[in-house]
């Protein structure tokens, strides 16, 4: 058994910067992915993970589970705010500071203006790789729907980035010219 539990831990290691790059899609800043790492890793450790699992397709699952639990709980704590219940302190300026030195800023700021749908299939397909069956089985979600999400996604990236607004709308055909 020990065996195993090593073998777990060894195959954890390797997926972590994965599920570091999709922690940080989700959250939209470096302190809130680590967050979500650490919980993604402590979750996975405490219950273990199902006999014969992809191990880097099981901690993807469990991150997006644990954000959307997150997001729901965020609402939970807005509405406590708004009602008067709680009161909020402002983040920490250097947050921002480091957050702006980061290559691809425009890339990155573009991707969090999509809609958490878009957001997490693009994350999958184009920076981890995954194809769009690795990608429905983890987002538990049609194969048809992910595509549809990843096209919206790719479309909407390039109307934020169009410099002429008189241009055509973006299509996939786009995408395979040279």
């Amino acid at each position: 058994m020990k065996m195993d539990q090593n073998k777990e831990r060894r195959d954890m290691l390797e997926v972590l910067p994965h599920i570091q790059r999709f922690a940080v899609s989700l959250t939209r800043n470096r302190a809130d992915a680590d967050d979500l790492l650490q919980n993604t890793v402590e979750r996975v450790l405490k219950k273990g993970t199902p006999d014969g699992v992809d191990m880097k397709k099981w901690m993807f699952r469990v991150c997006k589970n644990i954000w959307i639990d997150e997001i729901r709980a965020r609402k939970v704590r807005v509405t406590a705010v708004e009602s008067g219940n709680i009161t909020l302190h402002d983040r920490p300026e250097w947050e921002a500071e480091i957050m702006g030195r980061l290559k691809l800023k425009q890339v990155k700021d573009a991707m969090g203006n999509l809609p958490d749908e878009q957001r997490m299939v693009l994350s999958l397909v184009t920076v981890e790789g995954f194809s769009y069956k690795e990608a429905a089985d983890i987002l538990e979600t049609p194969i048809g729907t992910i595509m549809s999400r990843l096209a919206r996604a790719r479309r909407n990236l390039a109307d934020m980035f169009s410099t002429d607004p008189n241009s055509p709308p973006y299509t996939t055909h786009d995408a395979y010219r040279a």
